[in-house]
């Protein structure tokens, strides 16, 4: 099964056809006709709906309810160009980012708003982001005007992290347009440092990630770029900016690109802690010299030898993988480690970027949604940075195709210490709706129950509930929001309101939390940090991370389920400076402060 990527030309070509396959070392995006492997048989469920917006079950397990509205952030709409989606630019969607801005202890949500081609021609009010205050009963309010973050620009992706060690979370937003940099004031308000700081370049950025590649104890920034893109002069059928070819989906006329568009290059800066950046990316390698369609970037150490890689989910491309040579460069580790095309030799469609060790064996695997009539890819980690698709043996293949994914996350439901996988979904072409090719614009999320390893199985979407919501989902992330030891999940949805799906699962199992504060040679807010934990017979590992999903943040803090167990067995924390710790921990069921240098250290 190989993707129609997104506005691939349906032609009769072979699956095996490796025509349009890039070679190693890396080429620039196709310029002429694209193959597919052809389209996916539609599935229906019994009422004809397409599986994408229908297959409910009456009865079963309750895991999420939507209480989006009494939560009260139904008050603010996402808005991005007009209904019809005529351009590419329309159709990708915003973040969100979960992040206590003002450190009392409860996550806030920030939201991204897209914009209008009025508003950008000056001719409407722009349509703002927003930052809903966790009241911590429940409810939230939007106070994005007051903190100064509303961005008013066509907003793409958000990457939360205390980029200057000041103990506060900032926000840097990815915009089409000049990019925001809020540096968090310590008093509920933000200013926007980005111009003094050199990082708002200025076309199509996309989903950005916090690292510290280079060990000085400051966080990084990348920024992907996704295509250069020309308001006034919008790539469309007919127009001498794209190729018909590239404007086609199974026959019909759709949007124009990626393909056949030019690609946006990628972007390091780094810190250099005066509250400025510097553009590294030739000289660290990260270039992204192809320019291939980025979406989606991660920071974090892939291979376990204590510095951070850098992964990248590109769109119709090679995704890429850099792996952190430890002297302010990184090797093109992309096709060797298996993590550039799919089990078919493929480039996929790629948006979100999931990671996880869902075996429980000190590896991080890797997640990447895709378009629809394309599976899944879920990328095992083999040591040493290799990687095998394992999807379909694993239940992840043939359930994920009709399905059109963005944001994703391993994340423990159900608190059985075993990583699930979460991903929310969305067409791009508001046609589909009237064609027979089961699948649809809204679509519902998909949750898979990790079988202790062995096997995901998909959680049955229970009318009513959380799971059965049919929405057009984008950015997505997870996190404590109510501080009850179970992970919820918020949705920024196209053209709607955002969706807060409570975790409402039934489970009573144990559960710990953990705040990490690095000390003077690592990062305050300890991203790069990997905490590995026994309970109950299990050692989980944990990283703290910034960007991900699509365009997303999650909760930075690392969240354990325990299953049965009522009492862990050890902590270990490999904090970014290198030092090793371990921290004792008597009870379960609650949130706790790590700080670097009040462990135990290890030689």
């Amino acid at each position: 099964m190989l993707p129609p990527n997104w506005a691939a030309a349906q032609t009769t070509q072979s699956p095996d056809s490796q025509s349009s396959r890039p070679q190693e070392g890396g080429q620039p995006p196709a310029a002429g006709g694209v193959n597919t492997g052809g389209a996916h048989a539609a599935i229906f469920d019994q009422q004809r709906r397409p599986i994408t917006a229908g297959g409910f079950v009456k009865t079963g397990p309750i895991v999420f309810q939507d209480i989006s509205e009494k939560a009260g952030l139904t008050t603010w709409t996402h808005k991005m160009g007009t209904p019809e989606k005529r351009y590419i630019i329309e159709a990708n969607g915003s973040g969100v980012g979960l992040i206590d801005y003002d450190n009392d202890g409860w996550l806030d949500i920030y939201l991204v708003n897209g914009s209008t081609y009025e508003a950008e021609a000056g001719k409407a009010p722009a349509p703002k982001a927003a930052l809903f205050h966790n009241n911590h009963d429940g409810t939230f309010t939007n106070v994005a005007e007051k903190a100064g973050v509303t961005n008013d620009r066509w907003g793409v992706g958000v990457a939360i992290a205390d980029y200057d060690n000041d103990g506060w979370p900032d926000i840097y937003v990815s915009n089409f347009g000049k990019n925001r940099l809020y540096h968090n004031n310590h008093d509920g308000t933000f200013t926007d440092v980005a111009e003094k700081a050199g990082v708002t370049l200025g076309n199509w950025s996309t989903g950005a990630t916090w690292g510290d590649y280079d060990g000085d104890g400051r966080l990084d920034l990348f920024v992907p770029g996704y295509v250069h893109y020309d308001l006034a002069n919008p790539p469309s059928s007919g127009s001498t900016s794209a190729s018909y070819a590239f404007c086609q989906f199974r026959g019909e006329e759709v949007m124009c690109g990626p393909r056949g568009l030019k690609g946006e290059p990628d972007h390091l800066f780094h810190n250099n802690g005066d509250g400025t950046f510097t553009d590294v990316s030739e000289k660290a390698g990260v270039a992204d010299k192809p320019g291939y369609y980025g979406l989606s970037s991660v920071f974090v150490d892939i291979n376990n030898d204590g510095k951070p890689d850098l992964l990248v989910a590109n769109d119709s491309t090679p995704n890429y993988l850099y792996i952190n040579k430890g002297d302010g460069t990184f090797e093109d580790d992309s096709y060797a480690s298996g993590y550039a095309l799919n089990e078919n030799g493929r480039e996929t469609a790629s948006m979100g970027i999931a990671l996880g060790d869902y075996m429980n064996n000190g590896l991080l695997d890797v997640f990447n949604t895709t378009f629809s009539d394309d599976y899944k890819p879920l990328y095992r980690n083999d040591g040493n940075a290799n990687f095998t698709d394992i999807s379909y043996q694993m239940g992840l293949g043939e359930p994920t195709i009709p399905f059109l994914g963005w944001g994703n996350a391993f994340f423990d439901y159900d608190n059985d210490g075993w990583k699930d996988l979460i991903f929310v979904n969305g067409h791009v072409y508001p046609k589909v709706d009237h064609m027979p090719w089961g699948t649809s614009w809204a679509e519902r999320p998909l949750l898979f129950h990790n079988l202790e390893g062995k096997k995901f199985d998909l959680v049955p979407a229970v009318e009513g509930t959380g799971l059965a919501e049919v929405f057009r989902g984008r950015g997505m992330a997870v996190g404590d929001l109510f501080n009850d030891g179970k992970l919820d999940v918020v949705v920024n949805v196209l053209d709607g309101h955002p969706v807060l799906l409570r975790n409402v699962s039934p489970d009573t199992h144990h559960w710990i939390e953990l705040k990490l504060v690095g000390g003077p040679k690592s990062p305050r807010d300890a991203v790069g940090a990997t905490v590995y934990l026994t309970a109950g017979g299990k050692k989980q590992r944990g990283d703290v991370i910034s960007g991900g999903s699509y365009a997303s943040t999650h909760d930075p803090r690392l969240h354990f389920g325990l299953g049965d167990a009522t009492t862990i067995d050890s902590v270990e924390v490999h904090w970014p400076s290198g030092v090793k710790e371990t921290f004792t921990i008597t009870k379960p069921d609650q949130i706790v402060t790590l700080t670097e240098g009040k462990g135990d250290k290890k030689p």
